[in-house]
């Protein structure tokens, strides 16, 4: 079991079983998995490119990622069918864990000019944010680094409301902008 998995069963099941008052200890939130996606249009007209980016992505998320391909060709965007246009990986159970702990532990930190992540959902318990750089990531060497690239991170939880899953991911260590900062 993960340092924060251990942390989420002993310390904040309570919390939040308290905060939210559920009758049953079934119905507090958790976090089901992480979804980490990272779109590579520009590199995908380069077959290095596209290695490079499934190679960087299994550093970072330590499992193999899947290649996600076009399902139909559109002209306007020179995209064919069958093209590859992205890489995608889910994190279950202690991959998932020890992301999360990386992430909020050693990740955040390194963002430039970071101050907190906003606290906006998508209005059914799930958090998505976007990093525009993949440097930030201390398992990647930087001098074989050829494309920045940005990636898309969901954490999909069991919340049924935003407030929850905001309380869940806060308690868990997941470092949010105060509300003061956003009235500014």
């Amino acid at each position: 079991m993960s340092r924060l998995q251990k942390k989420y069963h002993e310390e904040v099941k309570e919390v939040l079983s308290k905060k939210f008052s559920y009758v049953n200890s079934m119905l507090v939130p958790q976090l089901k998995k992480i979804v980490i996606s990272m779109g590579i249009a520009e590199a995908a007209k380069d077959k290095n490119a596209v290695q490079s980016c499934l190679k960087e992505m299994t550093l970072i998320s330590g499992q193999k990622p899947i290649l996600t391909r076009s399902k139909k060709a559109i002209a306007n965007f020179k995209l064919r069918e069958d093209q590859p246009i992205g890489v995608k990986v889910t994190l279950r159970r202690k991959r998932m864990y020890d992301f999360f702990d990386r992430f909020c532990n050693i990740v955040s930190p390194r963002i430039r000019d970071f101050r907190g992540f906003p606290l906006v959902c998508d209005g059914k318990g799930n958090y998505s944010l976007g990093l525009e750089d993949q440097q930030i990531y201390p398992e990647l060497n930087l001098d074989e680094i050829k494309h920045i690239q940005g990636m898309n991170i969901t954490f999909v939880t069991s919340a049924s409301t935003d407030e929850e899953c905001l309380e869940l991911l806060k308690s868990l260590g997941l470092p949010f902008k105060h509300e003061e900062e956003d009235r500014r």
